[in-house]
């Protein structure tokens, strides 16, 4: 075969590798035209090998030219609109053969730690469908049926073993959410209308009343003299530095008054991880137990002062609020920061909490191992599909 097509068309020729739709539209074209009214007896002596070849050529070119009819009868209609004056250009195509797209995979496999409010927080890692061109806002809407909680209570953050990344808001692309460090959804409790705060109970009194500011003040007591409402703190808690720096224990999501001191908002950080101290530990005198420093932000450094009045009044509080992202709460990313002996000390060998794997992570990732199939009528509705063009015509 290869030897008689390298006769009639030099392009065959050699062992050089070729398109197959290529040959395919010229073996048909020739046959169409050369073949189509001749026939065996007419060709030229060779072997039974090629005898046998000709007449199959023969009785398919046949049925080619009943069929060319049909074929080149069959127009594809292109319609171009211009969406400035809306004048519309209609084109009409014969055409032998179509090269149909293949409709590719439009969702991929990411898995979502939720962190629910309940009796005890609990860690549930689910599996999850996300559109590849999707938006976190479309994220934030399935991980809230998923929880069974409003969209707008939802807090998407990347949380590495060494602690927190960043935030994800509403506007950004899916494309690279979870990539970098597993994805967390938290819940944040819910706001207390009356009464003290946690904190302020575990200090062994009610909150304190105005009072003069003392001669050591700091920016944050003239710029917030007012209680400051409350603010929403994501926590994770560290220990170690530099390559042994490692997160321990939970991340946790706490709401606290903004006029409280170190000492209240120490406090209400260990009633938290009471469950893991593996003694008690004083409400007052203890001192700084550990450091509280910012994360995710434009100033990895930026710690809280245990001599501020109050620390959470401190200007990269207001900062990091702004920069919480679109869509859920606003927020602040706080590391906190053990020495190791203080860490082994009250904790022990703690390592990162335990999260329990939803019957959806296996579903999802087997789903998505599998090859991607479609139909031909799928095919054909990718290929009609209306087009957008953007840019100025010239």
């Amino acid at each position: 075969l290869q030897n008689i097509v390298s006769k009639h068309s030099s392009q065959f020729r050699g062992n050089a590798q070729h398109d197959a739709l290529e040959f395919l539209l010229w073996l048909l074209d020739r046959m169409h035209e050369d073949l189509g009214a001749a026939s065996p007896a007419q060709q030229t002596r060779g072997s039974q090998e090629v005898r046998a070849l000709l007449e199959w050529l023969h009785t398919l070119a046949q049925g080619v030219r009943v069929r060319s009819g049909i074929r080149e009868a069959r127009t594809s209609w292109s319609s171009l609109t211009c969406p400035h004056c809306q004048k519309q250009s209609n084109t009409f195509d014969p055409f032998l053969c179509i090269s149909l797209p293949i409709p590719l995979r439009q969702t991929r496999a990411l898995n979502v730690i939720l962190v629910l409010q309940c009796e005890r927080w609990r860690f549930v890692r689910v599996g999850l469908a996300v559109p590849l061109l999707g938006t976190v806002a479309d994220l934030r809407e399935m991980v809230a049926r998923e929880g069974c909680i409003p969209p707008e209570q939802v807090i998407l953050a990347e949380v590495s073993p060494r602690g927190f990344l960043r935030s994800l808001g509403d506007q950004e692309q899916l494309g690279s959410a979870g990539e970098g460090a597993p994805l967390y959804a938290f819940q944040p409790p819910p706001a207390r209308r009356t009464g003290t705060t946690h904190a302020s109970r575990l200090a062994g009194g009610c909150r304190p009343g105005p009072r003069l500011l003392p001669t050591t003040a700091r920016s944050s007591d003239c710029l917030h003299r007012g209680p400051g409402g409350r603010v929403l703190l994501l926590l994770c808690n560290t220990a170690g530095t530099g390559p042994q720096l490692a997160r321990f224990g939970p991340p946790m999501v706490l709401r606290e008054e903004r006029g409280i001191s170190w000492e209240q908002l120490q406090q209400s950080i260990l009633a938290q991880l009471r469950v893991l101290l593996r003694g008690e530990v004083r409400a007052q005198g203890t001192g700084a137990l550990f450091r509280i420093r910012l994360a995710g932000g434009s100033a990895p450094c930026t710690y809280l002062s245990p001599q501020d009045p109050r620390p959470l009044c401190h200007p990269a509080i207001d900062r990091a609020l702004q920069l919480s992202g679109a869509g859920g709460p606003p927020h602040v990313k706080l590391t906190v920061e053990w020495d190791v002996s203080t860490k082994e000390r009250l904790f022990g060998n703690i390592q990162e909490e335990v999260v329990q794997d939803a019957e959806s992570v296996r579903l999802q990732q087997l789903a998505h191992r599998q090859q991607h199939s479609c139909t031909l009528d799928e095919c054909f509705q990718l290929y009609t599909k209306e087009e957008q063009v953007q840019g100025t015509a010239r």
